[in-house]
């Protein structure tokens, strides 16, 4: 007979596969359905509220659905002129689905809201192969019930792409630390790649966590771990490369403009206006500079409280403490372990993606909104349902430490029920003091019963109590958030709060209810203020969906919120009337552009009701290169431009262009003005 021998390696990677080997209960499979229907449900549900969502996405969506070109290089407008400042990844499901179905507010959501059921899986997944299904159910609740995870999943922002795409690298590095096999770094490489055609540098803030647990914990050589750490880099380089090269290597006259960018360049907007420029502050041809050093600005102070503090501690901060508790417990718990762990890896795994992001938005000193903390939200469910789970497991081990532990778990869940009971205070919800008393009954329960003899019935239900009561606070906002219509850039989940929201652009307190968003035809609504057309479209335009021209719901109009009012065309959307969108329509077919106007937020208002390609001149801010007033006569001269309309603006360049205004001037001085239902309109085909 032959045998094969054990080493520590085997015998750990044996162990951690145990809960996979390990036959599964006849309650888990109904259980995970019964998890992923009620996400889907909750996601989807009322869906058509936000009307266009952020507009800016939107028209692209819209452009993407109608030309192939605009779909691969994530265009404005079917016209190809300029793009919008992220790379396209995350509109492709979007524009497929509009394609399917028709441009209508269902057709562009759903593909998110299913991208959160999907997420959800994932992070299930990925902790179920390394205990038990309890915890998996517990991080799959955990992040679902997360009030800004409900709201972007149920948007048209990159992030619920870029969040699905990093849980799905977050799967595959596990199962690469479980066999270590080196497929698994391979795809866990390609869904970085993607991440990053997604929204560029933010994709990386994980990999210094992936990376170290692999290193750390795959239960093969070193040298096997250092070549499939460079195999993985070479396949983020790979399936992001070749959209990159495209851009740079391709003719600029065969592609649209690189939105954002000030030379028309993808890898300067890389590590410029979207990269260190968010961590600087220095964002050329943003709206404002930010500030840094712990000092205010129009995103806020930075420092270690941020993402705590005032309205952006509601989003995603619920279960923090907790989490910075557990993940500091297991590793202590489990340093006696062999090092290929899976189960200290995955900690590695999922409290590194914790840590760094939190790090990260707490200090950058460029662009940031509340909603951001979103990517928070899987690092902080993985921890949770790992941490709580092993600790509750290990409790039955001795009798000694099983007391240890259940206190430990006991102040995890006081602590829980004391922060939400502060957050809940910020909007004075009715829920603040019953969390506050049932945290504190069932932490008393659960550490009582370390001590009471025959006390199982006694820990289980302060247990199922205290997850009860810990989910309660985040589970409201998610339900006040579904029931609300979003629109713009700027936006927040959950209630207003009293004090400490992170100011806009205008001075305005953020997280306010809408106020009053109608305008006069053709006049700019009041807008969510921001600095850029990734994190910051205009609110929804002044059609529905289906172009007929009627206002779909609003800020105002749905109960939903934006943050930092600011009133001009370029940070806020446009009225668009009936009369606008057929002279739009007219002969648009025999133009490239049925009409240009300064700013993608206006563009995107006239575009999206009337369905015709409209030029953003100057991109989202207008202060982008693109037209030169050289271009923009050329396409005059050349027959492609209708129509010029007038209203729009230009934000304070930060070192941008004026390109936008030289045109504008121009307009003025050759072509006659007329009005159309309150707007001004140039005739570019009637010198």
């Amino acid at each position: 007979m032959t045998t094969t021998a054990s080493t520590p390696e085997t015998a750990a990677v044996s162990e951690t596969r145990a809960p996979e080997r390990q036959r599964r209960p006849r309650w888990e499979l109904p259980a995970l359905c019964a998890l992923l229907v009620v996400t889907a449900f909750t996601y989807i549900w009322n869906l058509g509220a936000s009307g266009w969502a952020n507009a800016f996405y939107s028209a692209a969506v819209q452009a993407g659905a109608e030309n192939w070109t605009a779909f691969l290089f994530g265009s404005s407008d079917a016209g190809n002129s300029i793009t919008v400042d992220k790379p396209p990844a995350f509109l492709w499901l979007m524009a497929l689905s509009v394609r399917v179905f028709g441009l209508n507010t269902w057709a562009m959501l759903i593909p998110q809201a299913l991208l959160g059921v999907a997420t959800t899986a994932v992070l299930y997944a990925a902790v179920r192969r390394v205990s038990t299904p309890v915890a998996a159910l517990l991080a799959g609740v955990a992040f679902a019930s997360t009030p800004i995870v409900a709201l972007m999943f149920r948007y048209n922002n990159p992030d619920a792409m870029l969040v699905f795409l990093l849980t799905l690298t977050a799967y595959f590095v596990v199962r690469a630390v479980q066999d270590g096999r080196t497929r698994w770094m391979l795809w866990a490489g390609v869904a970085i790649g993607f991440a990053f055609l997604t929204k560029q540098l933010q994709a990386f803030v994980v990999l210094p966590g992936f990376a170290a647990a692999y290193l750390l914990a795959a239960p093969v050589p070193l040298r096997r771990r250092l070549r499939d750490g460079l195999l993985a880099v070479a396949a983020i380089i790979g399936s992001a490369g070749w959209w990159v090269a495209l851009v740079e290597l391709v003719p600029e006259s065969w592609r649209p403009y690189v939105g954002g960018s000030q030379n028309d360049s993808f890898l300067e907007l890389t590590f410029g206006y979207n990269g260190l420029g968010r961590i600087t502050g220095n964002e050329t041809g943003s709206v404002t500079p930010g500030g840094g050093g712990g000092q205010g600005s129009m995103w806020g102070s930075t420092g270690i409280t941020r993402l705590l503090d005032g309205e952006i501690g509601g989003q995603a901060s619920w279960l923090i403490p907790a989490a910075v508790i557990l993940m500091v417990a297991l590793p202590v718990l489990t340093w006696r372990r062999p090092r290929t762990d899976a189960l200290r890896a995955s900690v590695i795994v999922w409290g590194s993606w914790m840590l760094v992001t939190f790090l990260v938005f707490s200090f950058m000193s460029g662009i940031f909104h509340a909603y951001y903390t979103v990517a928070l939200a899987p690092g902080i469910a993985g921890v949770i349902g790992l941490g709580a789970a092993e600790l509750w497991r290990m409790r039955g081990e001795s009798a000694r430490r099983g007391r240890a532990l259940t206190i430990v778990l006991a102040g995890t869940v006081m602590v829980t029920a004391v922060w939400a009971f502060v957050l809940l205070g910020r909007s004075e919800s009715l829920l603040r003091w019953p969390v506050l008393v049932l945290g504190a009954a069932s932490a008393i329960g659960l550490a009582a019963s370390a001590w009471v003899p025959d006390s199982r019935k006694l820990a289980v239900r302060s247990a199922v109590a205290a997850v009860v009561v810990c989910l309660a606070g985040p589970t409201s906002y998610t339900v006040y958030t579904v029931q609300q219509g979003y629109t713009g850039s700027i936006i927040t989940a959950g209630p207003a709060v009293q004090s400490g929201s992170m100011r806009g652009p205008g001075g305005g307190m953020g997280g306010g209810m809408g106020s009053g968003m109608g305008g006069g035809q053709g006049m700019p609504q009041p807008g969510a203020g921001a600095a850029d057309g990734a994190d910051s479209a205009p609110n929804a335009p002044g059609t529905s969906p289906d172009g007929s021209g009627t206002q779909p719901p609003s800020a105002g109009s749905a109960g939903g919120r934006t943050e930092g009012r600011m009133g001009g065309g370029l940070l806020g959307g446009t009225t668009v009337s009936d009369q606008i969108t057929e002279m739009l329509r007219g002969d648009s077919t025999a133009f490239r552009w049925a009409a240009a106007t300064t700013g993608s937020q206006n563009a995107a208002s006239y575009q999206l009701a009337a369905d015709v390609p409209v030029m953003p001149i100057g991109g989202f801010n207008g202060s982008d290169p693109f037209p030169t007033l050289q271009l923009f006569q050329q396409y005059v001269d050349d027959g492609e431009i209708h129509f010029y309309i007038a209203g729009g603006s230009m934000g304070a360049p930060n070192g941008g262009s004026s390109a936008s205004s030289e045109i504008e001037s121009w307009v003025q001085q050759n072509f006659t003005a007329q009005t159309v239902d309150g707007v001004t309109v140039y005739d570019l085909t009637q010198r």
